[in-house]
């Protein structure tokens, strides 16, 4: 996150689009009202000469009533020249010697060398969870990711250890998210919670940075929390829960999955596996009762989407995108979000049994067990 001079706006990554036109798209953070206009400033070689052209400001429309949004700040780009770097500027005039200069990625298009890859958009607050964490990982693998993005603000110690060996086995990848470096940092997710200049530590900026990231190197993207997994009921993974979607819709961008509860206060403790009783967090094996639907209540929705057909995307759905969105019925799969209950006063009965993770559970608990034994243990 690299402050420009005016302190009102913030880059994160450039990235070459030419879907509509051939353009830099760089993934920002602005203030909604006092950014005025930026321009982009690109050096073209071999001759050095230096190109500036107006920048577009679209702050995106889901800014929750907070000052500062996501921002593409989207540049034309001079007609005979790929430039390799682009510079942002208040002023069409200046030295390009004196600002920081950016990456534009994305320029040429690549073979995906993954299939599936989660980004998860901000851990934060010390995150300590670390048995759920594990859990999560191996179930996402089991289930057939490859890639994990995780934009890191903080964690504690022991989870320090817990991703440097997921990093060392090339599944995690740490983006550094020093947001509140820069700003006041909300934890809610709407400014009448807690008036600060920015939503849930700019998560839906991570979460932009993230797919424009993966967009020529992974087929499918997960937009999801760490306390989440989309679990499928009717395949056995996501590679062929996906084939059979795309099948049933073909041409569409993105695909809902339904959030559901399942309290991490019931608990059926089936799998009590003492070694794991020292390890911080929440054993998800345990908690397999989840909450009914609430009347009148959607359900928010978690996604899989392929990158290369979305330009904008919020937390639950997409802003813009180049094909259709589906909500993927219950059946197929739903959202296993092990969490405090939203429904606290529900006795255990009103719950609804739910053991589709139990399908997982020798694989889950061995491969839990190899890393818990090489980091926490």
């Amino acid at each position: 996150i690299t402050p420009l001079t005016d302190n009102r706006t913030f880059i994160v990554s450039a990235y070459f689009d030419n879907r509509e036109g051939k353009v830099t798209r760089v993934i920002g953070i602005v203030h909604h009202e006092d950014v005025k206009e930026l321009f982009c400033w690109f050096c073209c070689q071999p001759n050095g000469k230096t190109y500036v052209s107006k920048a577009t400001i679209d702050v995106h429309s889901d800014r929750f009533g907070f000052p500062y949004g996501a921002a593409d700040i989207v540049c034309l780009e001079p007609e005979n020249c790929d430039p390799t770097h682009v510079s942002i500027h208040q002023s069409p005039l200046g030295n390009i010697d004196q600002l920081p200069s950016f990456e534009i990625k994305n320029r040429k298009a690549e073979p995906f060398p993954v299939d599936f890859t989660v980004c998860i958009s901000a851990m934060f607050g010390h995150y300590n969870n670390v048995l759920q964490f594990v859990q999560s990982m191996e179930m996402y693998k089991i289930l057939g990711v490859q890639k994990v993005v995780i934009y890191k603000n903080n964690c504690s110690h022991l989870m320090e250890k817990v991703l440097r060996l997921y990093m060392e086995e090339g599944t995690v990848e740490i983006i550094p998210w020093p947001i509140n470096s820069h700003l006041r940092v909300s934890s809610e997710w709407h400014f009448s919670m807690d008036g600060k200049d920015i939503g849930y530590y700019g998560q839906i900026t991570a979460l932009n940075d993230c797919l424009y990231r993966n967009m020529q190197r992974s087929k499918f993207v997960i937009l999801n929390d760490a306390d989440e997994i989309i679990l499928p009921l009717k395949h056995p993974d996501w590679k062929t829960m996906m084939s059979s979607l795309q099948e049933q819709n073909p041409g569409t961008a993105v695909f809902l999955f339904e959030n559901h509860i399942f309290p991490e206060s019931i608990s059926t403790p089936m799998f009590n596996i003492l070694s794991w009783n020292t390890v911080p967090g929440v054993n998800i094996l345990n908690h397999v009762h989840r909450e009914p639907d609430r009347k009148d209540v959607i359900n928010p929705k978690k996604m899989i989407v392929d990158p290369r057909k979305v330009i904008q995307t919020s937390v639950h759905s997409v802003l813009h995108a180049y094909g259709n969105s589906v909500n993927v019925p219950m059946d197929v799969a739903l959202v296993y979000h092990c969490r405090e209950p939203l429904q606290a006063n529900l006795p255990r009965e009103s719950l609804i049994r739910d053991t589709t993770l139990w399908r997982y559970n020798s694989s889950l608990i061995m491969n839990v067990n190899k890393v818990l034994y090489q980091t926490v243990l």
